[in-house]
């Protein structure tokens, strides 16, 4: 059950170490968090309903942040997406930017600067769905 004045955050990644970890940063800050094992999960568990922002992971198995970032681009979602990776590329990093993504950090980031990206994404009141249901 969530609190309707408490934030939530959706947490998109393979690596459970990183998952607890975020979440725990999150928590830490007064908000909810909730994780994800992949994009697809966060897709058919409709989190993108559930959360007021989401960190992913650019590179998972199956869907990748950037498809996930497509996907819910195409289905007409402008949920706040800030994207990690222990591969930073500038072309993938222009691509998440261009995308709509508020940051877009390399793993190992900065908790510091990663909480300034969070608190950026939620004060600009961005999201916007359009309630159109999934096939």
């Amino acid at each position: 059950m969530t609190t309707p004045n408490i934030r939530t955050i959706g947490i998109v990644d393979d690596d459970p170490f990183v998952r607890a970890a975020v979440s725990s940063l999150v928590r830490s800050l007064g908000m909810q968090a909730r994780v994800f094992a992949s994009a697809e999960t966060f897709l058919q568990e409709r989190g993108f309903d559930a959360v007021d922002c989401a960190i992913t992971d650019v590179q998972m198995p199956g869907m990748s942040g950037l498809d996930l970032l497509d996907q819910l681009l195409s289905d007409g979602c402008r949920l706040p997406l800030i994207f990690v990776t222990a591969f930073p590329e500038e072309s993938i990093r222009k691509r998440a930017l261009a995308g709509g993504a508020i940051g877009f950090f390399s793993k190992p980031f900065n908790a510091g600067e990663l909480i300034g990206c969070i608190e950026r994404a939620l004060n600009q009141q961005i999201r916007r769905h359009d309630n159109k249901e999934r096939p």
